[in-house]
């Protein structure tokens, strides 16, 4: 068992990186499907010897995991508060998704979700009502605040592509 728990979590990590909560979840789950009858102090020794297993190894780091998604966060166009929320989700410590997630740069992030949907500076109809408020619910449903919304939406269209061109070489 503990050699399939070994090659399941190298197998895992060489796929995509993983936080330790993924890791431990993903081989639990497949312990019960592949060993009948196996004990629930079982899949938690063998779900804990993956864990510990990847960490000897250097496969497993949920630091650089929660860095690494913040900045795709950004450079999709996701709020500060969306990205510290998936991490959390995805079992990252508080402190830790909080600390990756104040790298973020809402405005910018704002700027991508503009362009990725085509509002604000990016608007290629007229605003009227429904559009505004239509423009105003996503970014809010988006994680970001009053004031980005409001400055992103004000902004013109030279405006918001210099910024994007200065996001110091981040391109979404």
């Amino acid at each position: 068992m503990l050699s399939w728990a070994r090659n399941s979590t190298i197998y895992r990590i060489e796929r995509r990186m993983h936080t330790e909560r993924q890791l431990f979840d993903a081989i639990a789950r497949k312990a019960r499907e592949k060993f009948e009858g196996i004990s629930d102090g079982q899949v938690r020794a063998l779900a804990d010897f993956a864990v510990k297993f990847a960490y000897d190894n250097k496969a497993l780091d949920d630091k650089a995991y929660a860095e690494a998604a913040s900045r795709s966060g950004m450079r999709s166009g996701r709020s500060r508060r969306a990205v510290a929320r998936k991490l959390s989700q995805k079992g990252i410590a508080g402190d830790t998704a909080t600390a990756a997630a104040a790298e973020i740069d809402d405005l910018l992030a704002a700027l991508v979700l503009a362009r990725k949907r085509a509002f604000g500076p990016f608007r290629k109809v007229e605003l009227d009502e429904k559009r505004k408020a239509k423009e105003f619910s996503a970014f809010t449903r988006g994680g970001f605040g009053f004031d980005v919304t409001r400055q992103v939406l004000s902004m013109s269209r030279d405006e918001a592509e210099e910024r994007l061109g200065a996001g110091g070489g981040f391109m979404a």
